[in-house]
């Protein structure tokens, strides 16, 4: 556990420092703002061996950016998971961003139905992450001045090459302290990150993707549980 919150908050201080342009005009770094949160989600599900490693792509505006959990849905990490830490809110802070932690009255939606579905068949916590865990790629929440999200593929590369390297690395330090049989990645970004950390490391894991569960896909929006399901059967995770 010690070596999972030390490679954690590595990769926290080597993205803490990065700077970005224009159309950047705000950063969110969880891992530091929220950690208290965070810290507690690694050590009530993180120790041991998982069988299945989860991976997201960064945090949403409404879920990991106020609770510092992944796909953090409020009702679902405070109700479901039991954490509840207190949130100090990022500086600076988007006026149209507001951090309110768990008093934030807006759902995640990809959180809602990824949480949902894992609640639904293991119904508690505990049996969940027995033999699971969900993981954030990447834990910075970038913004135009507007307020926009910004997803870190829509980013300049050169930009991105630190960003990706320190990810990366932590990526592969946790598989290697999990040793999972199976890395999924939840959307299209997250699996090729995971066949990269693949090809850096020693794992021999299966690499599979399900459909992300974003309201933004119109095929997430034809029942997402059902089908991420199916692709979990298929790829014999289920």
């Amino acid at each position: 556990m010690n070596e999972l919150l030390a490679s954690t908050r590595r990769l926290a201080a080597v993205l803490k420092p990065l700077e970005f342009a224009a159309p950047v005009a705000c950063v969110y770094r969880p891992l530091d703002y929220a950690w208290q949160a965070h810290r507690k989600y690694l050590e009530l599900f993180g120790q041991g061996r998982k069988r299945v490693l989860f991976l997201g792509m960064n945090p949403g505006p409404f879920g990991m950016a106020q609770t510092g959990v992944p796909f953090g849905e409020v009702a679902a990490v405070r109700d479901w998971m039991g954490i509840s830490e207190p949130i100090d809110p990022p500086t600076p802070e988007h006026p149209k961003r507001p951090v309110m932690g768990f008093a934030c009255p807006r759902s995640e939606v990809s959180g809602r139905r990824l949480w949902g579905l894992f609640a639904d068949r293991f119904t508690t916590a505990h049996a969940f992450f027995q033999n699971h865990f969900v993981l954030n790629y990447c834990p910075l929440v970038w913004m135009n001045a507007q307020g926009a999200n910004l997803t870190p593929d829509k980013l300049p590369s050169a930009e991105m090459a630190p960003v990706e390297q320190a990810c990366l690395n932590h990526l592969v330090e946790v598989i290697g302290l999990m040793r999972p049989s199976f890395l999924i990645g939840v959307g299209a970004y997250a699996e090729d990150r995971l066949r990269r950390a693949v090809c850096a490391s020693t794992s021999t894991a299966h690499v599979g993707r399900i459909l992300h569960p974003s309201p933004a896909s119109p095929a997430a929006n034809r029942n997402w549980a059902e089908t991420a399901s199916r692709q979990l059967v298929e790829l014999g995770v289920w």
